[in-house]
């Protein structure tokens, strides 16, 4: 059996800069590839298509926080209250949830995404720029979740899609279990935002108790945001579209991610809740790798 999750004070729950990883190259030369300094002088990956389009990824939790089609659209959001001070999680763009998504024994969503990541790899295939990330176990980590890990994530900028490929291995000698996610944050008008694919769909809706979310079953073709929002999808199709009311529709495809979440917080937030909306892929079920064992998730988002 995987061994639970360990309870920790949380004065430990800072990471320190001495536990960032330091293995990431000065330089990069692969084609459509640059590592250069973004917001607070955090390190930043620019990846360029050859067609125009661009995303722009923080090794700080290896966040994409923009991702722009041809012509400019950036199709995703990062909160007006977003900090880039290497100390808290961006809010915004794609943040990873691990080893624990939502609320649990450890902090809020883990600790992935209040990590550097390494760059192990870039490179250019058919004029698409590919770089690959890592996160392992250290003292920061290990003081919440105490197992060896290797995460990668391999992210691939297209003409009009932005590929991921997230991958756990277990290099402990015990077997340990997680639940994970992309907590995807899409510029919309939430007034006018649906997502459709969900109809069937078993629910859990956190609204009004989140600790006691109601069961339920997805009636609607379109699923809409017409004020707080926060539900999960269980068993979900590996195809969902999103019409984020701005004239655009987003095909969000996955493999493996065998769950999905919606959440917009309404009034919680009231400075940018009209701008977006959450359509998150999840592995809400525990995950459970024996030593040497590797789970790996696909999400593929393309302008339609």
């Amino acid at each position: 059996m995987a061994a639970p999750l360990p309870t920790v004070n949380p004065s430990r729950l800072r990471p320190a800069i001495a536990n960032r990883s330091n293995r990431s190259p000065t330089t990069i030369t692969c084609v459509g590839v640059k590592l250069n300094q973004g917001v607070g002088n955090l390190p930043k990956l620019t990846l360029t298509s050859v067609h125009g389009s661009e995303a722009e990824v923080y090794l700080f939790g290896a966040c994409i926080t923009s991702w722009k089609i041809p012509g400019g659209k950036d199709l995703l959001f990062v909160r007006p209250d977003a900090v880039f001070n290497g100390q808290k999680p961006i809010s915004g763009g794609i943040p990873h949830c691990f080893p624990q998504f939502g609320p649990g024994a450890i902090q809020q969503h883990g600790f992935a995404r209040n990590m550097e990541w390494s760059i192990v790899n870039s490179e250019n295939v058919d004029d698409k720029p590919v770089v690959t990330l890592e996160l392992k176990d250290g003292p920061y980590s290990r003081a919440m979740w105490d197992f060896s890990f290797q995460a990668l994530y391999k992210i691939t900028l297209d003409s009009t899609s932005l590929s991921t490929e997230f991958t756990v291995t277990n290099t402990d000698g015990k077997a340990f279990s997680f639940t994970t996610a992309l907590h995807t944050y899409f510029r919309a008008s939430v007034t006018r935002a649906s997502v459709s694919g969900l109809k069937g769909c078993k629910t859990l809706n956190k609204d009004p108790d989140p600790k006691n979310p109601l069961k339920g079953e997805e009636e609607r073709d379109m699923v809409t945001f017409p004020g707080f929002v926060d539900c999960v999808y269980l068993d979900t199709p590996n195809e969902l579209s999103l019409e984020n009311g701005l004239g655009d529709k987003i095909q969000i495809r996955n493999s493996n991610w065998t769950d999905a979440v919606l959440w917009n917080p309404h009034l919680q937030m009231e400075s940018s809740y009209r701008d977006f909306v959450c359509v998150e892929n999840a592995k809400i079920r525990e995950v459970q790798l024996e030593p040497k064992q590797s789970w790996t998730a696909n999400q593929q988002l393309s302008i339609l």
